[in-house]
């Protein structure tokens, strides 16, 4: 299994998404003797998941049933264990296209965190590019690494261990892009200079404050970064619902109708306003934003290297 490689058929080892529905689902790693339990009853690996093809239909012991996905970075994102705050699929679309990424760009990352974002970039530049990611923390590194061989991307991406602001990230001139989610991105900014190839690359800042972006853009600007501009991405998200309203009262106009001898029996009346107007309502599909949505996560500084 690895996630950026589709494979057809579950194995011993594997992670794998139990979808129960859009809005609950979670990983479990695949274990021979091992059972999983969900709302719906009981999943035996053995039985129920090994040897079976990925999107299958599973029956659990209570009767109910799941479907069991392959992973993917989007799915990951939506229910991997967090360890820090972690990126979403709104900012890393743009992070991505921004970045100008594709198979074989060499990419550096700092911080690791949850790995939300790495497993993204990993499956743009694949299957010849690489992705160094420098975590401070040594636990937070040590559970990176493990989840990548996991999932069987280890041979895309060098987790490193180390303050990115003292010690940069342990290349130099390879780069393509760089990106950064640190408290302190201006004190990393020089480092990440030393890491871009010579002849240019992109580099991005993520940070939730805008004291933090200001001085940030002022750190570019001292080290000969161009094209520096800042977004916000938000995503608002409707729901298709049908919705039912009232029809008005119409007055004298309808009973100008009815007097002019109108028949709701006649078959060739029955698709006319004035048949609806005898029911009272009417209903039609609507696009219905959600009564909240997610507000500000971040800002996101771009910027060329000269």
């Amino acid at each position: 299994m690895s996630f950026v490689e589709y494979e057809d058929t579950i194995k011993d080892g594997d992670t794998a998404i139990v979808f129960l529905g859009h809005e609950s689902m979670f990983p479990v790693k695949v274990q021979h003797g091992t059972v999983t339990q969900t709302k719906y009853g009981v999943i035996r690996h053995s039985t129920d998941l090994i040897g079976k093809k990925y999107g299958s239909k599973v029956t659990c012991s209570k009767g109910g049933w799941v479907f069991i996905l392959h992973p993917t970075p989007e799915l990951w994102t939506m229910n991997l264990p967090h360890r820090t705050q972690i990126l979403y699929s709104t900012d890393i679309s743009i992070i991505t296209m921004m970045l100008e990424l594709k198979p074989g760009s060499i990419v550096c990352e700092s911080g690791t965190g949850s790995g939300s974002l790495s497993h993204a970039l990993i499956r743009t530049v694949a299957p010849t590019g690489h992705l160094y990611t420098v975590e401070f923390h040594q636990q937070r590194a040590e559970k990176a690494r493990e989840e990548f061989r996991e999932h069987g991307v280890e041979h895309l991406v060098t987790v490193t261990n180390q303050d990115v602001c003292k010690n940069g990230f342990g290349v130099s001139n390879i780069a393509d892009a760089v990106f950064l989610d640190i408290p302190s991105p201006w004190e990393a900014i020089g480092h990440a200079k030393s890491a871009l190839k010579a002849e240019g690359g992109r580099i991005c800042s993520f940070s939730p404050c805008i004291e933090q972006v200001q001085r940030t853009c002022l750190a570019m600007e001292e080290y000969g970064f161009t094209e520096i501009n800042t977004l916000e991405i938000l995503l608002r998200v409707y729901n298709v619902r049908t919705i039912s309203l009232q029809i008005p009262d119409l007055g004298k106009a309808a009973e100008d109708n009815s007097s002019a001898g109108f028949d709701s029996s006649n078959p060739s009346n029955q698709g006319s306003p004035c048949a609806n107007l005898q029911q009272g309502t009417v209903q039609f599909k609507s696009g219905v934003p959600l009564r909240e949505m997610v507000g500000h996560t971040g800002y996101l500084t771009f910027a060329t290297k000269s």
